[in-house]
C-alpha cells in the first residue's frame, strides 16, 4: 500500500482515512499489510502493519538504471498552482526545469539511500518522481499480491510497483482535481490522474459522486471502479476535560480549508442571514486557505466582524475542542468527494449540515441536507437548530447512534471483497 502520510506526521484527511483503512484491514486474518510513505519518521503506529519509509530503503541500483527509469517514467511540467490533497496552507508551482535541469539526478548518499521531505513542498513533483522510483525497488525485495495506491500522489509509485512485479494494481481515489479545482482542472494533474485510473486493474472511490466523475470525466468502464465510503476513527471522550467556551450566545463552526471547494463563502452570507433574525449566536471559520483574506474581508464588509471568529488551521485535539465548544457543524462544500469531519462533528454530539454536494451526504440521514448555493436554505437550517432545543437534542442522538455504526471494519471488508476481485482478474 502506498500512502503520502501516516499519523502522526499529518495534514488533513488523506493521512486520516488512510490510518483508519489500514487499522480495519489489520483485523483481517488472511491479510498482511506493507505500508509505505516517501518519509518514515520513526514513531508511528505499527502494531497493525509494517511501515517501509522509502527514504530508509537501500538502493543497489546505480545512477546508469536511474537514468534508464526516466526514460520510462515521464511526468510532465505543472505550471499552475497545485492544491495537495486537503493541505491546509501552501500552493505550489512548478516549472519543468525545476525537474529536468542540467544534470538533474536523484542523489543517493552514501548509505545507498534516497532523501525525501515527505511534505508537500515546492519539490513535490520530484518527490513524487523519486517515489515512484523507489517503489520499484520495494516492489522487488517485498512478496505481495496486490499494489493498493493512494490518490494522485502515489499513483506513479503504484505503476512503478506494478511493472516490476506484475502484480494487479487497485487506485484508491480520495479527490480528484475537479474537486479541488472548482472545475478548473490543472490539465498536467489530470493526466497523471488518468494515467493511474487508466493503468489500475480496480478503482475504489470514496463516494458514488466521485464514482461518476471517475466515469465520466477520466473514461473509466463502470465495471472497474467500486465506492466504497470512508468511516470515522472511534474516539473517546471519557478522558477529555470540560472545554470552557467563554461565551454564552450558540457557536456555529466551518472547520476545513477556506478555499474554493470547501464554500466559506456561502456560510459567511448565511451567517449574515442568521444574524438578521438574532443576536445570540456567533461564527467561527476555523482552518486556512487562499481565501481566507477575502474572508475576513466579506465579514467586515457585512458588519458582522463583532460576532465572527478566525482560528486559523486546527489539528489533532484542538479539532475536537471546537468541536465541543459548537452548536453546529457546517460543510457547505461545492464538491466533496467525501467529507470525514461532519463525521467527527456527529461524534461529538453535534448537529451537522452539509451540502447535498458532498459525498457523506449519501450516507446520513441524521444529518440537514441543503444545497451548497442555497444560502436562505442554509440560514433557516442554523437558525432553527439554534433556536429549537428539541431538534437540536433529535439531531445530537440520533446523529450519534448513527456515526458509531459507520466502522472502518465495515470498509476494510469491503476493500478485502476488492482485493480479491482484483487477483482473480489478473490470474
Amino acid at each position: 500500500m502506498f500512502g503520502w502520510e501516516f499519523p502522526p506526521h499529518i495534514s488533513g484527511g488523506l493521512g486520516t482515512a488512510c490510518y483508519g483503512l489500514t487499522k480495519g484491514l489489520s483485523k483481517i486474518s488472511d491479510l498482511d499489510i506493507i505500508f509505505v510513505v516517501p518519509k518514515a519518521y520513526g514513531d508511528e503506529d505499527q502494531s497493525k502493519m509494517q511501515l517501509i519509509g522509502a527514504n530508509n530503503t537501500h538502493l543497489k541500483q546505480v545512477q546508469d538504471h536511474i537514468r534508464k527509469f526516466k526514460t520510462k517514467h515521464t511526468y510532465l511540467e505543472v505550471e499552475s498552482a497545485l492544491i495537495p490533497y486537503n493541505d491546509p496552507d501552501e500552493y505550489y508551482s512548478f516549472r519543468n526545469s525545476e525537474l529536468f535541469g542540467h544534470n538533474k539526478l536523484f542523489k543517493v548518499n552514501k548509505e545507498g539511500k534516497i532523501e525525501f521531505s515527505g511534505k508537500y513542498g515546492s519539490n513535490l513533483i520530484e518527490e513524487i518522481y523519486k517515489y515512484a522510483y523507489v517503489a520499484s525497488t520495494i516492489s522487488m525485495e517485498n512478496e505481495h499480491d496486490v499494489i493498493h495506491a493512494h490518490d494522485w500522489l502515489c499513483y506513479p509509485a503504484g505503476i512503478a510497483a506494478k511493472e516490476v512485479s506484475g502484480k494487479p494494481l487497485v487506485v484508491h481515489v480520495h479527490a480528484t482535481d475537479f474537486d479541488r479545482s472548482g472545475g478548473s482542472v490543472n490539465p498536467k494533474v489530470f493526466e497523471i490522474e488518468k494515467m493511474g485510473m487508466d493503468a489500475a486493474d480496480k478503482i475504489i472511490a470514496v463516494s458514488n459522486l466521485t464514482r461518476n466523475i471517475v466515469i465520466n470525466k477520466y473514461g473509466q468502464d463502470p465495471a472497474k471502479v467500486e465506492t466504497v465510503y470512508n468511516a470515522v476513527e472511534p474516539v473517546s471522550f471519557e478522558q477529555k476535560k470540560a472545554i470552557k467556551r467563554g461565551v454564552k450566545e450558540k457557536v456555529v463552526t466551518f472547520l476545513g480549508r477556506i478555499t474554493l471547494q470547501k464554500g466559506p463563502e456561502y456560510f459567511v452570507e448565511a451567517a449574515n442571514a442568521v444574524l438578521q433574525r438574532t443576536d445570540n449566536v456567533r461564527f467561527v471559520m476555523a482552518g486556512s486557505g487562499d481565501m481566507l483574506e477575502k474572508m475576513v474581508a466579506r465579514a467586515a464588509q457585512l458588519g458582522i466582524s463583532d460576532r465572527f471568529h478566525f482560528t486559523g488551521f486546527l489539528k489533532g485535539d484542538d479539532v475536537f475542542k471546537m468541536f465541543e465548544m459548537s452548536d453546529v457543524y457546517v460543510m457547505p462544500s461545492v464538491s466533496e468527494p467525501f467529507g470525514i469531519s461532519p463525521l467527527e462533528a456527529m461524534q461529538s454530539n453535534v448537529p451537522v449540515i452539509i451540502s447535498k454536494q458532498s459525498g457523506v451526504s449519501e450516507i446520513l440521514t441524521h444529518a440537514v441536507k441543503v444545497d451548497y448555493w442555497d444560502i436562505d436554505a442554509l440560514a433557516d437550517a442554523i437558525y432553527g437548530i439554534i433556536k429549537y432545543d428539541s431538534l437540536s437534542g433529535t439531531f445530537k442522538e440520533k446523529g450519534k447512534e448513527e456515526v458509531d455504526n459507520l466502522k472502518w471494519t465495515n470498509a476494510a471488508i469491503h476493500v478485502h471483497d476488492v482485493y480479491s476481485d482484483t487477483i482473480k482478474l489478473s490470474q
